[in-house]
């Protein structure tokens, strides 16, 4: 799976601020904490929650493949979570300390690479790094792909 769109991919303009704000916590895109809070409405949460859930309880092979390797803080002792709705998108994995989301592309992708280059773009613009690969990356060089997050968790351009 890749980022889902439970919104309007033609609005993606910023979101009013957050009632969040007078607490100190940072808003997207600016200052990072430990934990950051995300300002997506009641109304689109209401509706990425379940299928977050839904996608959680159904993954691909190779994203439970990846996932046996991330879950547990068994990289670099970061916590991943997986299927993490994120504003207006469910990220295959997510890890919120590196604020560093890893997508798992099948088939579909060969398609949809205008869309998912736009939606790395808004992510990026809230300060997330994505590190997109192929099923057949994570089925054939699992070690490699691993490699790839931990040195990208790391700083390390990969």
């Amino acid at each position: 799976m890749t980022l889902h769109d439970a919104g309007d991919p033609d609005n993606l303009t910023p979101l009013a601020p957050s009632p969040h704000a007078e607490r100190g916590w940072p808003q997207a895109g600016g200052e990072v904490r430990h934990r950051t809070r995300w300002r997506t409405p009641p109304d689109l949460w209401a509706r990425l929650k379940p299928l977050a859930r839904q996608m959680r309880r159904e993954p691909t092979p190779t994203e439970e493949l990846l996932w046996q390797r991330l879950r547990g803080r068994q990289l670099q002792g970061l916590k991943f979570r997986r299927q993490h709705p994120l504003e207006r998108f469910v990220l295959d994995f997510y890890c919120p300390d590196v604020r560093l989301a890893v997508e798992v592309d099948g088939p579909v992708h060969q398609y949809l690479r205008e869309e998912d280059a736009l939606r790395a773009e808004f992510l990026a613009s809230q300060g997330v790094r994505v590190l997109r690969f192929s099923n057949e990356a994570v089925l054939d060089s699992t070690d490699k792909v691993i490699q790839t997050i931990a040195d990208a968790a790391s700083g390390v351009t990969p």
